[in-house]
C-alpha cells in the first residue's frame, strides 16, 4: 500500500514584473509517498506572515495527521484535514493549507495512474479555452496603458482582463471619469471584437451607486464582465447592482470554501461568474465541488491561475474538465514562477489554452529553482 511519507511546505518569494518588481510570496507543498512518488501543490498565502502560518499548520497539524495515510484516499485526507481545523478553519490560513496538500495528492494520483488529471475528472468538457491576458493597468498615462493591451492582442491573446488601482504609475482606478475614458479609448483602439473584462478589485473604494454608474457607462463600450466593483461581502450592494443593471457581474476569488460559494449562489443571487482559486479553495477537490454548484445554479466559473505554474496547471485541468468555463487566464509578462519553475512553460497557442497531456498535473517542477527562491 502506498502511503504518505513526507509533506514539506516551501515558502517562496519572487519579484513580479507586472507590479514593477513588487515581491510576491506563496507556499509550495511537496508531498512524497512511501514508493517515492512526488506531487506538488500550492497555497496562495501571499503575505510573509500568512506564508509562515500556512507552513506551521502543515508541519504542526497536517504532517502528523496524514503520515501513513493512503495516498490514493484523497477524499479521506480532505475530510481529515477539514475536521482537524474545525476550530480555526472554514476559510483563511487553514483552507490554504488544505489546498496545497490536496493539489499535491491529485498530482500523485495522476502520476500513479499515468493519466492527466482532467481524465480522472471525467474527461474533457472543452477541447480548448479562450486565452486571456490578465494584467494590471499601471503604466504612466492612458496612451501607454492602451498600447500595452494592444500588445497583448498582437501577441495572440483573444481576451484581456484588466485590474484597476494597482501598484505602479497609473491613476486608473482612482477616478470614475478617468476609468471610463480608458475603456472608451481601449475599445476604439481594439475594435469591436476584442473581449475586455474589467477587474475593479481591492484598490478601489466605490459605493454601490458609483459602481452602478461606472458599470453602466463602461457597458456602452461592451465590456465582457465587471469584477468585484464592491467589497466581496457587500451582499446588499451586489443585490442592488443585480436589480438595477444588466452587467455581467463577477466575484468570488477571495472566497475559501464550498459553503461560502453556496451561500452566495443561494442567498445573494447576484453573481454570474465566480472566480475560484484551487490554491485557496481547499484544493482541486474544493474547486470541483464549487464547479458542481455552478452547474446546479447555472453559473460560470473562472479559475484564478495567477500565481505559479503549479496552480496554473491545476486550474487548466479543472477548467478543461468543466462545462462552465469561459476563458483561461495567463500572465502576459515573464516571471520566474511561470517561466523557470517548470521545465516547459505553460502557454497559449494561437490564442487558445489547450489541455496538458502529461500525467498528474503534467508539469516537471524544477526543484533547484524552488530552493533558489525559497524564503530565508
Amino acid at each position: 500500500m502506498t502511503t504518505i511519507s513526507r509533506i514539506e511546505p516551501i515558502a517562496i518569494e519572487y519579484p513580479d514584473p507586472n507590479d514593477f518588481g513588487t515581491i510576491r510570496r506563496t507556499v509550495l507543498v511537496r508531498v512524497e509517498t512511501s514508493d517515492g512518488v512526488v506531487g506538488w501543490g500550492e497555497c496562495i498565502a501571499m503575505w510573509p506572515e500568512a506564508c509562515k502560518a500556512v507552513a506551521t499548520v502543515i508541519t504542526g497539524g497536517f504532517l502528523p495527521l496524514l503520515s501513513g495515510h493512503l495516498a490514493e484516499d484523497i477524499d479521506g485526507a480532505w475530510v481529515k484535514m477539514r475536521r482537524h481545523v474545525f476550530w480555526y478553519g472554514e476559510g483563511g490560513i487553514a483552507s490554504m493549507a488544505i489546498s496545497g496538500i490536496d493539489m499535491a495528492l491529485w498530482d500523485i494520483r495522476g502520476k500513479v495512474a499515468g493519466k492527466p488529471l482532467y481524465e480522472l475528472f471525467g474527461g474533457k468538457k472543452q477541447d480548448r479555452i479562450l486565452a486571456n491576458a490578465s494584467a494590471h493597468v499601471n503604466k504612466k498615462g492612458e496612451a501607454a496603458c492602451v498600447s500595452e493591451v494592444e500588445g497583448f492582442f498582437a501577441a495572440g491573446f483573444r481576451s484581456c482582463k484588466l485590474g484597476f488601482a494597482k501598484k505602479g504609475e497609473s491613476n486608473i482606478g482612482g477616478d470614475p471619469d478617468t476609468d471610463v475614458s480608458f475603456i472608451r479609448s481601449l475599445r476604439h483602439a481594439l475594435g469591436d471584437k476584442a473581449e475586455i473584462l474589467v477587474d475593479i478589485g481591492n484598490g478601489v473604494r466605490w459605493d454601490v451607486d458609483t459602481s452602478i454608474s461606472v458599470g453602466k457607462r463602461m457597458q456602452e463600450y461592451r465590456i465582457g464582465w465587471y469584477e468585484e466593483p464592491l467589497y466581496p461581502t457587500d451582499d446588499a450592494g451586489y443585490r442592488k447592482m443585480r436589480a438595477e443593471t444588466t452587467l455581467t457581474l463577477a466575484s468570488g476569488e477571495r472566497e475559501f470554501t464550498e459553503a461560502g460559494y453556496r451561500r452566495q449562489m443561494e442567498f445573494i443571487q447576484a453573481i454570474d461568474v465566480y472566480g475560484v482559486d484551487p490554491a485557496r479553495v481547499e484544493g482541486i477537490t474544493g474547486f470541483r465541488r464549487v464547479d458542481a454548484l455552478c452547474t446546479q445554479y447555472g453559473k460560470k466559473i473562472n479559475a484564478h491561475a495567477w500565481s505559479t505554474a503549479i496552480t496554473t496547471a491545476a486550474s487548466l485541468h479543472c477548467s478543461i474538465a468543466s462545462p462552465n468555463v469561459l476563458i483561461f487566464e495567463y500572465k502576459p509578462f515573464g516571471v520566474v514562477v511561470q517561466d523557470e519553475i517548470v521545465a516547459e512553460k505553460l502557454w497559449h497557442k494561437d490564442g487558445w489554452a489547450y489541455p496538458i497531456e502529461g500525467p498528474g498535473l503534467g508539469i516537471d517542477v524544477q526543484e533547484d529553482v524552488v530552493r533558489r527562491i525559497a524564503m530565508q
